[in-house]
């Protein structure tokens, strides 16, 4: 089989909310099955130091495709309210970021990456079909995320 060729996702989320807020939400993974649709599992591995550092957290999402990834993620880099860096491993293997920038009209920025590979082999085998069809379960899936979390903050309905 050819050498599996990465999928890189890029996010940016826009949210009318303090950055404090945002991140304080977003560094609560533990919390993200009740908020955001897609967020099936997440589950705690292996406690990190005081502030997350190396602690393992396990992540099972489900998008509109009817199959489910897990995958456990190493908190790898934390710089309080700017940036999260970890290492995935298991049915995704690659670095994951959060980035975090207050904007000049209060508003949070959000950006997240992806460069991941897919363990699951029926994914890699039929990625050359599949392909656009995974990234759109991706962006829909973090479409979710935006919305529920602007509905959390009461920014939405």
């Amino acid at each position: 089989m050819a050498p599996l060729k990465a999928y890189y996702f890029r996010t940016v989320w826009h949210i009318a909310a303090p950055l404090p807020v945002v991140w304080d939400i977003i560094t609560q993974p533990l919390e993200w099955p009740v908020w955001w649709k897609g967020v099936e599992a997440v589950t705690e591995i292996t406690p990190g130091d005081e502030r997350g550092l190396e602690g393992i957290t396990r992540y099972t999402w489900k998008g509109f495709l009817p199959y489910r990834l897990s995958f456990d993620m190493q908190l790898m880099e934390r710089i309080e309210f700017v940036s999260l860096k970890g290492i995935a491993f298991g049915e995704l293997k690659g670095e994951g970021e959060w980035y975090f920038e207050r904007q000049p009209d209060g508003v949070t920025k959000v950006l997240c990456i992806w460069k991941v590979t897919t363990e699951k082999n029926w994914m890699n085998f039929l990625a050359f079909i599949l392909r656009p069809i995974f990234s759109y379960n991706h962006r829909l899936v973090m479409k979710w995320g935006e919305q529920h979390l602007k509905q959390k903050l009461g920014i939405l309905p």
